[in-house]
């Protein structure tokens, strides 16, 4: 990382002196018949919860960042957990903005768990990343025997329709999934801040300004992965880990990875997509 954006990533000194977003947001659902119904809510600061109501078995959860964006300094936490047999799918109300950072960097923390029988679909929409904007994500997933998840996080590097183009930017995000405690699946992607080189690269993203990481922990897995090849096309690629599907997709821009993401999502996902990924 250079020495300019090193130092406004670590100095806390000068992030402690400006204001920042922090916001906390905790839901547990469970099932109720043939319905999953809220059991716990908790939400304060920036970070709010909203459940539009359905004509579905299952429940939906729609996270709004009321602070507008990020930056260096903010911190969001996130929780979700699905009792035996329930059906949560967890999206946002928006794209959530990354924007630059003055110092340190922006930090996003989520655990999510389900007990046995429980369908679980964590689906925010994208983050885009902007010149400049520094981000820290943590996914942290506990599943018992029997659950299924359905996880999606795409990423857009700065927004083509605006001319907009990065240079110097930041994202780590590490995923760990866990099934009755044991590791099946942990990433790690860095990315910058020479972004525009590192995206660039053929071993990077190939040029393309977009790109998502899904991964689906079902027994469906297997028999799912040659459809979603050809959804994919050369697109991406996808391939099974300890039984789960994991996936990768890169596009030119925001609205042709969603050409991609909308059909494999609606394939993947066992309630309907919400109306806000509609394309």
């Amino acid at each position: 990382m250079p020495p300019s954006l090193l130092a406004r990533c670590d100095d806390g000194a000068e992030t402690a002196a400006l204001q920042r977003a922090r916001g906390s947001a905790e839901a547990r659902v469970r099932r109720l018949g043939e319905q999953t119904k809220l059991a716990d809510l908790r939400q304060e600061g920036c970070l709010k919860l909203r459940f539009p109501r359905l004509p579905q078995p299952s429940i939906e959860a729609v996270l709004i960042n009321t602070s507008g964006g990020l930056t260096g300094g903010d911190r969001l936490t996130q929780a979700f957990h699905l009792d035996a047999g329930a059906a949560l799918t967890v999206t946002t109300q928006a794209c959530e903005r990354v924007y630059r950072a003055s110092g340190g960097q922006a930090e996003v923390a989520t655990q999510l768990s389900a007990e046995s029988g429980a369908h679980l679909a964590y689906l925010p929409q994208e983050t885009i990343l902007f010149e400049g904007g520094v981000l820290s994500r943590h996914l942290d997933v506990d599943l018992a025997e029997g659950a299924e998840a359905l996880l999606c996080e795409p990423v857009i590097l700065g927004r083509e329709a605006m001319g907009e183009t990065l240079c110097e930017a930041f994202l780590a995000d590490r995923w760990r999934v866990r099934i009755a405690g044991r590791l099946v699946y942990a990433d790690a992607l860095r990315l910058g801040p020479d972004i525009a080189r590192v995206t660039a690269a053929a071993a990077g993203l190939g040029g393309a300004r977009a790109f998502a990481s899904l991964l689906l922990v079902s027994p469906r897995a297997e028999a799912l992965i040659g459809e979603v090849r050809e959804i994919i096309g050369d697109r991406g690629g996808a391939s099974l880990v300890e039984g789960c599907l994991v996936i990768r997709l890169v596009a030119e821009g925001g609205f042709a990875l969603r050409k991609t993401m909308v059909p494999l999502l609606n394939r993947l996902a066992i309630a309907p997509l919400p109306r806000i990924w509609s394309l």
